[in-house]
């Protein structure tokens, strides 16, 4: 009987301990999930949807593209002047990113905070990208983006404005 007891209080002792390490924030979990949230200054602006961030903490700027949107390529119309406002938004200032994904050129898919700003919310509420809609996929700034359509903001004041996919598809990548 005393054997039985013993067992069951060591087996609880190591359950004990295999949780406090997974909720302790130096647990293999917490550690995957921090890899991808950070704080960091914006050092460049590519173009209205792509940026550098180089991590608080030290070490190399991360390519991060911003997650649900879709900017102009920067040599489509409406391209510049998104790339101008992304930079004079958060060029040089401390940016928190929380990573999603890596896309299918290695950048990060991140959403950006400017403070308690949403940078990509407030990227498609100006009319400077659209909400990035793809097969299965629906943006979180689908509504943003009908407001901005219908207050002719930024590029939606053009009515021939095209989505970058489709310049894309027509026109292939914008030269380096």
């Amino acid at each position: 009987m005393k054997q039985l007891g013993m067992k069951v209080k060591t087996r609880l002792l190591i359950a004990m301990v295999i949780i406090a390490i997974y909720a302790s924030p130096t647990g293999a979990v917490a550690q995957k999930k921090s890899k991808y949230q950070w704080t960091g200054t914006v050092t460049h602006v590519s173009d209205g949807d792509t940026l550098w961030v180089r991590p608080s903490g030290g070490g190399a700027a991360e390519n991060i593209r911003i997650d649900g949107i879709d900017a102009p390529e920067i040599c489509q119309t409406g391209g510049p002047a998104a790339k101008a406002t992304l930079s004079g938004r958060v060029l040089h200032q401390v940016v928190s990113v929380q990573g999603q994904r890596r896309d299918g050129y290695g950048r990060l898919l991140a959403a950006i905070k400017l403070g308690q700003t949403d940078v990509g919310a407030m990227m498609v509420s100006d009319g400077q990208a659209w909400a990035h809609q793809y097969k299965k996929y629906k943006s979180v700034y689908a509504a943003k983006q009908a407001s901005a359509q219908a207050a002719r903001r930024g590029l939606f004041a053009d009515a021939s404005a095209e989505e970058p996919r489709a310049f894309r598809k027509r026109h292939g990548p914008c030269p380096h």
